[in-house]
């Protein structure tokens, strides 16, 4: 009588736990929450074949058939793992075959070239305002990023020492800067600040298991009070904080406002946004960030920003190199405009498409650096500045280049100071402060 009646609890726990049983490592758990195996593929695409249907007739294909057989692959493409097959992302794989063809066929011809270092920027934008939009996350720019510096370090290597006029020191101390931007760059990767709440956590699961349980995402609560069901910030103020909601407080000041956020369930702090892309709260959340495919917040930004200055500084010492190898009569600035019999030698007109290639990024980053450093001056994150945008409340200079909003604004040595201490230690802001 012992024996069954101290079964009957156990299987009447066992009924109320959701189904999870342990995946091979060829089974994982598809987009519709069913036990699929990479064997089976190409079976059932029923999307697929019916885009491919309306091609071959040239018939229109709406976008949301493009968006289901997109993401039909993207589900469907694994490879075998302990604990259940894991997802490659697609969005990996074009730079790694694009961009060698690009810069090639760019190395033809110098009208070649000049429409090919135009419309890769093109293409990058379209993809980022694509993906922005529709709130995705994506590895194409991390991605494009790290092929990017381990191509130019390739082509360097082929191409530029060969010919003697790079020494030993000088390579030593190109391949320094590269291990620093890739130590930079995995530390920028870790956790920025993330708020988490403890109840959430399922640390059992397999990695099958917990994909879909993200995918499907926790039960929203209902009925709370100036919650907004797309995710996005409630108005810091009186009349929307709960009273006794069971929420988590992350580290928020005893007193002053704080702020609720429907999604994570959690009580934010001052200066801590809800990320739509990683769908978590941040503390001090500047912006998300798609070169690193992570936001950067109170944890990453030094790193984010040490990760900037030594990629700028290594580009340009490579730069440098290349075009003072390759046109050795002239300086870097004016080679770099003007270097009359590049194109005579395919060799040389690789080395100088990647050179171009490589300044192009470089603008790009220059810019971004050049924002980050304004708004650590000022004492102001992008989130913050974009707010201040769209309310009207923050004083523009330049042009609109530095956006003050004055709210955490200390004066320069003051607020550089709070920026080199982010991390280290809780920063006391003044009553004025806490909102």
């Amino acid at each position: 009588m012992t024996k069954k009646g101290s079964m009957k609890p156990g299987k009447k726990n066992k009924a109320e736990e959701p189904e999870l049983e342990p995946l091979c490592c060829c089974e994982y758990l598809d987009r519709n929450g069913k036990k699929n195996h990479v064997a089976a593929c190409l079976c059932d695409c029923q999307d697929l074949d019916e885009g491919c249907d309306r091609w071959i007739t040239c018939k229109s294909v709406q976008p949301e058939t493009y968006e289901r057989i997109m993401d039909t692959i993207s589900d469907r493409l694994r490879i075998p793992w302990l604990r259940g097959a894991r997802k490659v992302n697609i969005s990996l794989l074009p730079p790694l075959f694009l961009l060698p063809v690009f810069l090639r066929v760019a190395s033809w011809h110098f009208f070649l070239g000049v429409v090919v270092l135009t419309s890769l920027p093109v293409l990058a934008l379209w993809y980022y305002y694509l993906t922005h939009r529709r709130k995705e996350q994506t590895l194409f720019f991390l991605s494009l990023g790290l092929f990017s510096l381990g191509y130019m370090y390739y082509v360097f290597l082929q191409e530029v020492v060969p010919r003697g006029r790079v020494g030993p020191t000088q390579l030593a101390l190109l391949t320094c800067g590269l291990l620093l931007i890739l130590l930079a760059l995995w530390r920028a990767k870790k956790d920025p600040g993330y708020l988490r709440n403890p109840a959430n956590d399922d640390r059992s699961l397999s990695g099958s298991q917990t994909e879909y349980l993200n995918r499907t995402g926790p039960e929203k609560p209902k009925g709370f009070p100036g919650a907004d069901p797309a995710g996005g910030l409630n108005n810091r103020g009186p009349k929307d904080e709960p009273k006794g909601c069971p929420g988590t407080l992350a580290g928020s000041p005893a007193t002053g406002k704080e702020d609720w956020c429907a999604k994570c369930r959690l009580v934010r702090p001052a200066r801590a946004w809800h990320c739509r892309i990683c769908g978590v709260c941040v503390r001090r959340m500047d912006h998300h960030c798609v070169w690193i495919n992570s936001c950067v917040g109170e944890s990453n930004h030094q790193a984010f920003m040490l990760a900037l200055l030594v990629f700028l500084l290594t580009s340009v010492y490579g730069v440098t190199l290349t075009l003072d190898t390759i046109c050795t009569d002239r300086s870097v600035f004016t080679a770099l405009f003007y270097c009359p019999g590049v194109y005579a030698n395919y060799s040389s007109a690789l080395c100088f498409t990647c050179v171009w290639y490589s300044v192009i990024i470089m603008g790009g980053m220059a810019y971004i650096f050049l924002i980050q450093l304004i708004n650590i001056s000022y004492n102001v994150t992008e989130r913050e500045v974009q707010q201040a945008l769209r309310q009207k409340t923050g004083r523009r200079l330049l042009c609109g280049l530095i956006v003050d909003t004055g709210q955490y604004n200390r004066g320069f040595l003051r607020n550089w100071h709070q920026f080199s201490t982010l991390g280290t230690h809780p920063f006391h802001h003044p009553a004025e402060d806490i909102v």
